[in-house]
């Protein structure tokens, strides 16, 4: 008996059913082969299972054995011998590349591949995330030492892939590979035209009649051409004399960006702290916070005077920096190192807060936050974050289902 054997690859393909699997290991044990490897997928009912064997005698007879046993069943088998796993040539995923799209068109993944193919990475397996509210594909990429890819600078993929993509209509999301990808424990979401729709500093501005003056400060400052400190006392001066009851009535007509309380619900199912940290009013989000169950927030304090706003922000203002000094304070609390911390935001006060966590995600945003976030979503749903973090729609829906919370809006 040869101590090492022949290294056999058998490959199985056919309709996918109960017993394909039992009746080729049926056959395998008849042999007495070593399992090295198994791999197998299912697309649509479509069922493709490889299988890599060593054979310590007869090879031949195995492999006739096996496609007889495969015929039984209908199911197709081809056998390849002499099948060595090569070192030098094993491939080890560096990177995760994750597409979003409505729709992913051949044209734009194909434009993605070649991309990837341009700047030497090879595609070592993909997987379908999610089917809704967005098309989600997930590739496990490594570089071809054959392209010389390890030679590009630091960047080049992100970097080459987010230009492709943004002519494809799609986005992109590169993380790396491995533990650190699962490894993340803490959350911060902005607030305006982040985790709700719109601008609450507007919508104060509307009691006041002044909403489209207050809105063009603000469109500047979260493009970054204002200092946001400056800009933010700007705004609220035009809300003095009015009824410190507006708060309430503001709160009570926020209205959540699609998708944010399954991307809430979710990640705190898996222990996440989420919160949020926002250039906004506590007053105003307080009611928020509570009824979504976060950990924690950061906003501005409005001042009130015999029950009427003054037209004045109390104590430090939560702007750009203050933003990232926030997220650093909670990330202290919990013992979460920053590594492990995501940060959600869309406007230029956003950029430290997401430049300090483990992955920033621009969600919607100004230009000058996508050019330093580490993905930019461009979808208005914010459940396309889970998809980013590797959780699939399936098991999203499969935990909603159990608390009989499934429900998918239709999209127009």
């Amino acid at each position: 008996m040869d101590p090492t054997g022949t290294s056999v690859l058998i490959t199985v393909t056919g309709p996918d059913r109960p017993g394909v699997s039992s009746v080729l290991f049926a056959a395998l044990i008849r042999h007495g082969v070593d399992l090295v490897d198994v791999e197998q997928v299912v697309i649509r009912g479509r069922l493709t299972l490889g299988v890599v064997v060593n054979a310590h005698h007869d090879p031949e007879g195995l492999q006739e054995a096996v496609e007889q046993a495969m015929a039984s069943i209908s199911m197709q088998v081809h056998t390849t011998l002499e099948v060595r796993d090569d070192p030098a040539v094993r491939r080890h995923p560096t990177h995760v590349v994750v597409v979003l799209g409505r729709p992913i068109t051949a044209r734009a993944f194909g434009s993605i591949a070649a991309a990837l193919a341009d700047v030497g990475a090879n595609i070592d397996s993909i997987r379908r995330v999610a089917d809704y509210p967005v098309t989600g594909l997930e590739l496990m990429v490594s570089p071809d030492p054959g392209r010389g890819s390890e030679h590009h600078p630091p960047g080049t993929l992100r970097a080459r892939l987010v230009e492709v993509a943004r002519a494809a209509g799609v986005d992109v999301a590169v993380e790396r590979a491995g533990l650190g990808r699962r490894s993340k424990r803490l959350i911060v979401f902005d607030v305006d035209s982040t985790l709700v729709q719109g601008e609450v500093i507007e919508m104060l501005a509307a009691r006041a009649g002044a909403e489209d003056e207050v809105r063009a400060v603000t469109e500047a400052a979260m493009r970054g051409e204002l200092d946001f400190a400056e800009s933010l006392q700007r705004r609220v001066a035009v809300l003095a004399g009015l009824p410190e009851s507006v708060l309430a009535e503001v709160a009570a007509d926020l209205e959540l960006t699609p998708g944010a309380r399954t991307t809430i619900r979710t990640l705190k199912r898996l222990g996440y702290r989420c919160g949020v940290v926002s250039g906004g009013f506590t007053r105003v989000i307080t009611r928020l916070v509570d009824e979504l169950g976060l950990d924690f927030c950061a906003a501005n304090e409005l001042e009130i005077v015999d029950g009427k706003l003054t037209g004045r922000v109390l104590g430090e203002i939560v702007d750009r920096p203050g933003k990232a000094v926030a997220l650093r304070r909670f990330a202290d609390t919990y013992g979460i190192p920053l590594e492990q911390c995501v940060a959600v935001g869309d406007g230029a006060n956003d950029i430290d807060m997401l430049s300090s966590a483990g992955l920033g995600v621009a969600f919607n945003a100004k230009p000058a936050l996508r050019e330093v976030a580490d993905t930019a979503l461009s979808h208005p749903y914010l459940d396309a974050v889970l998809f980013v973090l590797g959780i699939t729609r399936d098991e999203v829906e499969r935990a909603d289902a159990a608390e009989g919370l499934l429900r998918r809006v239709p999209i127009p």
